[in-house]
């Protein structure tokens, strides 16, 4: 006899002590899925048979089944049952996580409890106990049902125990093996015409079906690349052409390639077809009006299977391997796969405050703004302008039937495909905008999403990555973070992406250098990769540039008002403190995106670079004057003092004396030398500012785009692509300098020592050493995505004027990289699922949780209880 359960569900084992409900329970049951009575019993008395310890036990049961189902874990409860008042809290505990409890009872003939009682030298109570529990089950046999169980199994005999298998079988809305991908479709309310136009236009081919029943027409549409139409309800109603969207629908789904979740609408219509008393209200009387014209020799059974169709629509779907959930009106976190009354009705409706708008409808409860799942949800219900993204929820309804549009969302590309209506074909009884913006007191999803919660990024925080599976934030490194995030930093709205730290190469150890460019060939060399990119280390500060085509998308996408981009810091500080020197800046770099047709090239509204902005003065003013300047001023006004001071000592000496002062006025030579050359390196990163045209911005990464980050472009497609932009405006848009280099072609190596050197010699910081791919991986994992090769001049700004003196070179050789390395692999593994989450159009605090852990592992480690 084989027994079918569903996958998630409370399956209560019913019956008398003896009655063999734990060993059923081991034979059948993995031993985490197993809530024993007696075994609660033991961790709250250390006795499993301590009858005092019951209430306990079961408050026990109840906490952990409680957590197993609200974390998706079919759960047993092995314990006797057998009177009502025990079994009601777990039905209870069952509708409260919406999932179907079970009831399997094993009613086996008192003499076989009796017997096994006796031979358990643990069980010491009388025959009429056993006797009273089996009279306690018979009695409730015929109740079970009508107290909540859903599936109620009985088995009356050992051999039918024994003999019994069980099947789990998933929930009719758990469709994870269907992969897609799909083509979501907002409600369509009879609008045919629009459906057949977005269909063709997605790409489907209409053919015949070859079973059409009577007065369900013989149109469907597959598409030849085996794509699924998924509707979200709200077939009918309102528009012109009800009967046929319903028989549309019902023929892709008859020839698999469409599903369908009902809609409130739909759910009318059955109620109406079933004989309910409905009012022919909001579209329903033209439905009916529809099915009246209709032969009336096929009518009576075209309508008992119109009703039976949509008697069958599944509530919602989980599809995708749990990736994306559709329902008509939303469904919430703690619903998904999961099957009751309560999900059913919020799936057709949402969730009202219980009260009404000035228009007479209800005000629905913002259930997305509050979402945190990790499943996209599409939905439609309340129409909306145009598709609505909110905390990786998306609305596409966007009004067909009112005069909007029919929109559809592929997945997984993420991207909408819209066709307008032809007509006006029903007034809405609350003002539908349209084409027109939101109204201020209609703001848009970007606008309504939240803001940085302290429970998002406090405490020791683990974040999952594509590139480096688990990053660990520690908690003393996040309150420095936060400090700098809540008082410093730009609004966060803007905020998604951070650049990572960049290593250096291996230490060289030619005479004179500590870094070459030799070392970090080697490296991607050993790696396996055979080409980098070289690219010119430009004299300037790391600047992110958010830029939007205006401020209409700004809003859209970002949530910010009145603004169209901004430039931040690598820590996500604005880099200018004068906003319309900020937005000059951004405007002279739109109108060269516009120029170079960048925008509909690349088919997007906005885009993230990766850049540097020069000078370098510009930004470290007070950084040059007290401690670079001051250093530099110091010593060149010092050391001339010290060498005459020395020459004189020396002309006054003779013999070891003179040599002796004679070594200490060439060493101090060699000092002041060092810091004329100190002054030197630091001049080059600094000019004058009076106008615009004194800054440049030097962009060398296009990071993403709408739907998209570029990380699978190579590095010579981000190099051409801004130098096309920055050829539109050379007067402040500066293009990188690169060379593409075969590291394993000696002669290209050496040629490109070559530029190195001669960029080094004109003062140039140095370069920068990329694998050709954006993301490389080599034979343990991921590859460092760049090394940076600094000239000799310019390490003097970092380690000192004095860094090349032998013995501080030799000690400077002896540090060591890996900490910097991993910091810097861990960084770009946050950075890059930032800006994947962004693009995705996961909720704000998704991408925060990735930038704030950027900022974290920068920051130095604060004691948490300061």
């Amino acid at each position: 006899m084989a027994i079918e359960i569903p996958n998630l569900s409370l399956v209560v084992l019913i019956g008398p002590s003896g009655s063999g409900k734990s060993t059923f329970a081991q034979r059948h049951f993995l031993p985490t899925e197993v809530l024993s009575s007696d075994y609660c019993r033991g961790l709250v008395s250390d006795d499993p048979n301590d009858q005092a310890a019951t209430t306990d036990a079961f408050d026990v049961l109840h906490y952990i089944a409680g957590k197993r189902l609200a974390a998706g874990r079919l759960t047993v409860v092995d314990a006797t049952n057998v009177q009502r008042e025990a079994r009601q809290p777990l039905v209870k505990l069952a509708r409260e996580h919406h999932v179907l409890p079970v009831a399997i009872v094993l009613d086996v003939r008192e003499e076989i409890c009796r017997e096994r009682n006796n031979q358990r030298s643990d069980r010491h109570f009388g025959e009429h106990v056993i006797r009273q529990q089996r009279s306690q089950l018979r009695k409730s046999l015929k109740h079970l049902r009508r107290e909540g169980f859903r599936h109620v199994i009985v088995l009356r005999s050992p051999a039918e125990i024994d003999e019994v298998t069980i099947e789990r079988v998933p929930l009719w809305n758990d469709k994870r093996d269907v992969r897609g991908p799909f083509d979501f479709i907002g409600d369509v309310h009879g609008c045919c015409d629009e459906l057949e136009q977005l269909l063709a236009q997605l790409g489907y081919q209409s053919q015949p079906v070859r079973e059409p029943g009577p007065g369900w027409g013989s149109l469907c549409y597959t598409h030849p690349e085996g794509r699924q139409a998924v509707f979200v309800g709200d077939l009918v109603d309102r528009g012109p052409r009800v009967l046929d969207t319903v028989s549309l629908v019902r023929n892709m789904m008859h020839e698999g390639s469409a599903l369908c979740v009902p809609g409130n609408h739909d759910v009318k219509l059955l109620r109406k077809l079933r004989g309910k008393n409905v009012q022919l209200t909001h579209g329903l009387a033209e439905t009916m009006a529809e099915l009246q014209a209709i032969d009336a020799a096929v009518r009576g059974t075209f309508e008992q299977e119109l009703a039976d169709f949509l008697d069958r629509l599944v509530s919602h779907y989980v599809l995708d391997e749990g990736k994306v959930v559709v329902a008509h009106a939303g469904m919430k976190q703690s619903m998904q796969g999961r099957g009751s009354g309560r999900v059913r009705e919020f799936a057709l409706y949402g969730e009202t405050t219980g009260e009404t708008d000035e228009f007479g409808l209800p005000v629905r409860y913002q259930w997305a703004a509050d979402y945190r799942g990790d499943a996209m949800v599409v939905y439609g219900h309340t129409p909306v302008p145009e598709p609505d993204w909110l905390n990786k929820t998306v609305n596409i309804d966007t009004g067909c039937v009112f005069g909007g549009a029919l929109t559809a969302l592929r997945y997984p590309e993420l991207e909408t495909v819209s066709v307008a209506a032809k007509h006006t074909y029903c007034e809405p009884a609350r003002p539908f905008l349209g084409d027109q913006q939101p109204a201020p007191e209609n703001p848009t999803a970007a606008e309504r999403d939240d803001l940085l919660d302290l429970a998002d990024v406090t405490g020791k925080r683990i974040v999952s990555t594509r590139l480096r599976h688990n990053v660990t934030i520690r908690e003393e490194n996040g309150t420095a973070a936060l400090e700098v995030m809540s008082r410093f930093a730009a609004n966060p709205k803007w905020l998604v992406y951070l650049p990572p730290t960049m290593s250096p190469s291996e230490t060289s150890l030619l005479p004179g250098y500590l870094e070459h460019p030799e070392q970090a060939f080697a490296y991607y060399r050993n790696q396996g990769v055979p080409t980098v990119v070289c690219e010119e280390k430009h004299m300037g500060s790391r600047a992110v540039v958010v830029i939007c085509r205006d401020s209409q998308v700004a809003a859209k996408r970002f949530g910010v008002l009145e603004e169209a981009g901004v430039i931040v810091t690598r820590t996500g500080r604005r880099f200018f403190s004068d906003t319309q020197l900020e937005a000059a800046l951004l405007e002279r770099l739109r109108s060269a995106m516009d120029s170079a047709g960048f925008w509909d090239e690349l088919n997007t509204d906005w885009a993230v670079l990766d850049c540097e902005l020069m000078p370098w003065s510009a930004k470290a003013q007070e950084l040059l004057r007290t401690q670079y300047a001051a250093v530099g001023a110091s010593a060149t006004a010092a050391l001339p003092a010290v060498q005459a001071a020395l020459t004189a000592t020396t002309a006054r000496l003779a013999g070891d004396e003179a040599e002796l002062a004679a070594g200490l006025a060439e060493r101090f030579a060699r000092r002041e030398q060092s810091a004329h050359q100190f002054v030197d390196a630091y001049r080059q990163y600094c000019w004058p500012v009076a106008s615009l045209d004194d800054y440049k911005l030097a962009p060398f990464h296009l990071l993403a785009t709408e739907a998209r980050v570029h990380v699978q472009r190579d590095h010579q497609w981000h190099m051409q692509t801004l130098a096309e932009i920055c050829r539109h405006d050379p007067a402040v848009l500066l293009a990188t300098q690169y060379r593409t280099v075969d590291v394993t072609d000696p002669q290209a190596v050496d040629d490109a020592i070559g530029w190195w050197l001669k960029l080094t010699a004109q003062g140039g910081e140095g370069m920068v050493v990329k694998p050709l791919d954006f993301i490389a991986k080599g034979k343990k994992g991921l590859l460092q995505p760049a090394l940076k090769c600094r000239g000799r001049e310019y390490l003097r700004i970092i380690y000192g004027p004095d860094y090349t003196e032998p013995a501080n070179l030799d000690r400077l050789r002896k540090r060591g990289l890996g900490t910097k390395r991993s910091l810097a692999l861990r960084e770009f593994a946050l950075g890059v699922e930032a800006l994947e989450r962004f693009a995705r159009r996961e909720p704000l605090h998704r991408v925060h949780e990735c930038v704030f852990g950027v900022l974290a592992l920068e920051s130095e480690p604060v004691d948490p209880r300061l």
